[in-house]
């Protein structure tokens, strides 16, 4: 069995799998699919998903990478689990290099609950969750000036209006929410990509924004460290 076959197999497979929710297998798609599109655009290259990214092979690459830095031990079992997975680009060193990592979070019932009548609700913890994930693939990323993470929000405690947006921002950085930002901005902001609002994001809105990460990520890799890494 090609690489390909495999990896077209394993990605039906966890979309036929997912105990996720709707949405989530919605972004699984998109993510399939901008892999199919990578696939056919450069049929030289291998490319790599991941459901999970574990955190002991991550914290012994930071040690060799960093060894004036000291790094707390994880459980073996440990992992970071984004709702898109990681797709990479395989190099000929077996290594993967990440090109995206997508996450989709949803959150706000006040405006069913108000349609039903009910009070308002304390605004949930999604964000806080997205949090712990971004912080660990951004330090995951820091050798590279670019950090491919996406994430859609939508529901209606995203609305302009509330100041749960403002965690949101936090999270990036501060920067701009709904721009893309992939590459390193000064000398040590990796925002990455935070795409907010109140209507539910489609498929095909989605994968419009995954793809143009995907292949600037790739760019990156080829004048980093040369196209020929990559290419038999």
């Amino acid at each position: 069995m090609s690489d390909k076959t495999r990896l077209r197999k394993t990605r039906a497979g966890t979309v036929i799998n997912t105990t996720s929710k709707r949405q989530d297998a919605t972004l699984l798609n998109a993510v399939f699919n901008v892999c199919d599109r990578l696939e056919e655009r450069y049929p030289a290259l291998t490319f790599h998903w991941a459901k999970r990214e574990m955190l002991a092979p991550l914290l012994d690459d930071l040690r060799q990478r960093f060894p004036e830095v000291s790094f707390c031990q994880c459980h073996e079992t440990s992992f970071m689990t984004p709702d898109g997975g990681i797709l990479s680009l395989v190099g000929k060193d077996k290594k993967h290099y990440p090109i995206l990592i997508a996450e989709k979070k949803n959150q706000g019932t006040n405006d069913l609950r108000a349609r039903e009548g009910k009070p308002r609700q304390a605004q949930g913890n999604a964000i806080e969750r997205l949090g712990k994930n971004v912080i660990g693939f951004r330090v995951r990323m820091l050798h590279e000036a670019i950090f491919p993470f996406v994430c859609f929000g939508d529901g209606c405690d995203f609305a302009d209006d509330l100041s749960i947006l403002d965690r949101v921002r936090t999270i990036a950085m501060f920067g701009e929410l709904n721009q893309e930002h992939l590459f390193l901005e000064g000398t040590q902001f990796n925002r990455g990509t935070f795409y907010f609002r109140v209507p539910e994001w489609t498929q095909a809105e989605m994968e419009a924004r995954c793809l143009p990460i995907a292949e600037r990520s790739i760019y990156h890799y080829f004048s980093k460290y040369g196209k020929q890494a990559f290419v038999p």
